[in-house]
């Protein structure tokens, strides 16, 4: 895992969302600087899963030359192991055990977020899986489940464990993506394990990534919801780090990024059954951020298009010109309101 982290920065990964850090966004974020690594979305696991073939393609047909982790879920440990066993068939940089997703739909069923509230099952896992998987074996996961106090007794866990790397966003699953993150309890992770620890949650921003960083002494930045309003996020910050001038990228850059996006994820569409007006509302969860701060009246219009006329039309009236795009997000916007339950559940 060392050899992934950079000497003279923190490293940078995607985040894995799901529904949304396939082999096309993947692709693009990375034709714009892209991080030192990726994970994927989630294999769901369980005693009759198979490898979805669709998640699978980011690690086979994966053209960006970086490293990518398979990430799993589930609770059944049989399942778990022999899963991992058949990912590391393929040429996985490593694998991800997800205890941290916050859907409902989830950690109802004691999978991701739900395991932190079942230690001793989530020990037992985290042994099996570390004595099954031959190369790097790594975790992601929040810092409670109901509370943050429930902190140490999590990471006492993770303390009994020879794990490769421990990222942690810093929220309780029942905070969701609601509140600020508790850099603390991330700077704790980095005081007392063994491993490299990657922060995560809230970095939409150089300043807000940075500030991060600096508060936990982290190795490295994860990157998710930051990086679908702005795949220069993880440029800039390796910009920011290095020593170079940062570029701020302007409204004609963003409807070069958006028309960009929505043809990778057509054609990766393409495979299966395309249809238009199910795909424009695919590209409605990427827009819920990208459209951020650039006009409420886009926010309205994008959020009702059905056709890929309708779309394009909204983006070439508020997207063509050089005024520079907003360094944050603003907190106000209704559109990401309007969603942000939709979102939560599928981005987790």
């Amino acid at each position: 895992m060392q050899t992934l982290i950079p000497d003279h920065r923190p490293a940078l990964v995607l985040a894995p969302m799901q529904d949304i850090t396939d082999l096309a966004f993947m692709g693009v974020v990375d034709s714009y600087g892209g991080p030192d690594y990726y994970v994927t979305e989630y294999f769901r696991v369980h005693r009759d899963s198979s490898l979805e073939k669709k998640i699978l393609r980011s690690i086979t047909q994966n053209e960006t030359g970086k490293p990518v982790f398979a990430q799993m879920i589930g609770e059944d440990i049989k399942a778990l192991t022999r899963t991992a066993k058949q990912l590391m068939q393929y040429p996985v940089a490593g694998i991800d055990l997800n205890l941290g997703c916050p859907a409902p739909t989830v950690y109802k069923k004691n999978a991701g977020g739900g395991l932190l509230r079942l230690l001793d099952h989530a020990d037992s896992i985290l042994g099996a899986l570390r004595e099954c998987v031959d190369g790097r074996f790594t975790v992601k996961t929040r810092v409670g489940f109901e509370t943050h106090e429930e902190f140490d007794a999590i990471l006492a866990v993770f303390q009994k464990h020879d794990i490769d790397a421990l990222t942690i966003h810093g929220r309780t699953v029942r905070e969701q993506y609601r509140t600020p993150v508790h850099a603390n309890l991330v700077k704790q992770a980095v005081d007392l394990m063994k491993c490299p620890v990657i922060a995560n949650g809230n970095v939409v921003n150089v300043a807000t990534g940075k500030a991060y960083h600096a508060q936990t002494g982290a190795a490295g930045l994860m990157v998710g919801r930051g990086a679908i309003r702005s795949p220069w996020l993880f440029q800039q910050l390796k910009d920011s780090y290095e020593g170079r001038p940062v570029v701020t990228p302007t409204r004609k850059d963003l409807h070069g990024y958006v028309t960009a996006l929505y043809h990778a994820v057509a054609e990766n569409e393409k495979r299966k059954t395309y249809v238009e007006g199910s795909h424009v509302n695919r590209m409605k969860k990427y827009m819920a951020y990208i459209s951020q701060g650039i006009d409420a009246e886009f926010e309205y219009q994008i959020r009702r298009v059905k056709t890929e006329s309708d779309f394009f039309t909204a983006c070439d009236t508020f997207m063509l010109d050089d005024s520079k795009l907003p360094d944050t997000p603003p907190v106000e916007s209704k559109l990401y309101s309007g969603f942000s339950k939709l979102l939560e559940d599928e981005i987790a």
